[in-house]
């Protein structure tokens, strides 16, 4: 009897559901470019001082708005030219990449730690604690993301810390909704009822037995948040709310450089290129992860 050349091979072993899963997921070539890519941006951002030819905050006066090489530059060592007070923008761009990838860390953690627990107690003991923390839930996801955040950073002070602590606030109610939907489809399976008979405890049932098997959906939420992190910061920090001068962040470097998007175009394009091209590798590995952990998306 002959199989189907594409279905993946059954490995023996610990290392079968890896295996698996990595067969998914490299079906998609869009996640595996954005994978490629990200591996990309945190090897840049832990070389940085290494990486880049410049101090962040190094000025260069003579070389003020200073074009590209190759867009008419003079100066080889700019590689994408010089911003409104001298500095390179390659080296801020650079270092700007751990501002992104810290924030992105941050506010996923934080986010899926209050709204797993949320959504856990919710879809466990249903009832009053349902009813109370969903409809704070609704309520959040009533306002934009963005203004809520806003207002969040007006009230706590500008800054880097306050921005990451509002945009987890903002994030928290999705993962809060997922883990409730997807505790109320486990929580009347066998294997949880055999728990209970054995005498195991609210913590251990929700904790152990129940949130290991909700993982799937979320891992892929928590991929989302972390692009949608890094937006909701960069226009905080283009609104001169979020992480402020002179730290190397892209969207303070946008909203430092928006009053030369005509006289010095370079200014304003890198800082937007590189939240362009992190937003959507993230986007990409989300849709990776999706096709690879959705027993329905998988294609055999």
């Amino acid at each position: 009897m002959s199989t189907d050349a594409a279905t993946p091979t059954v490995a023996a072993g610990p290392l079968a559901g890896l295996r698996e899963f990595w067969y998914y997921f490299s079906m998609n070539k869009g996640a595996v470019l954005g994978l490629a890519v990200f591996v990309l941006l945190i090897l840049v951002a832990i070389f940085a001082p290494v990486l880049a030819p410049f101090p962040p905050d190094q000025q260069f006066r003579e070389f003020i708005r200073m074009a590209p090489p190759w867009a008419g530059g003079t100066q080889p060592q700019f590689l994408l030219g010089t911003d409104e007070v001298g500095r390179d923008i390659l080296s801020r761009l650079i270092h700007g990449s751990r501002y992104s990838l810290f924030i992105g860390f941050f506010v996923v953690s934080g986010a899926l730690l209050v709204g797993v627990t949320l959504g856990l107690l919710a879809g466990y003991f249903r009832g009053w604690v349902d009813a109370l923390i969903m409809r704070v839930m609704d309520i959040i996801l009533a306002f934009p993301s963005l203004l809520l955040a806003l207002v969040l950073v007006a009230i706590l002070g500008p800054g880097l810390f306050n921005a990451m602590l509002a945009i987890a606030l903002v994030l928290q109610p999705h993962f809060a909704r997922l883990t409730r939907a997807a505790v109320l489809s486990e929580k009347s399976r066998e294997y949880v009822t055999s728990a209970k008979v054995a005498g195991a405890g609210h913590l251990r049932l929700m904790f152990i037995t129940i949130l290991p098997n909700c993982l799937g959906p979320l891992i892929v939420q928590a991929t989302l948040s972390f692009s949608n992190a890094i937006l909701e910061a960069a226009a905080l920090g283009f609104l001169g709310m979020g992480a402020q001068p002179p730290t190397p962040e892209w969207g303070t470097m946008l909203a430092r450089a928006r009053e030369f998007i005509t006289s010095a175009w370079w200014i304003v394009t890198m800082p937007g290129l590189a939240i362009l091209i992190t937003v959507l590798a993230i986007n990409l590995i989300g849709d990776g992860l999706r096709d690879a952990l959705d027993p329905k998306l998988k294609r055999s």
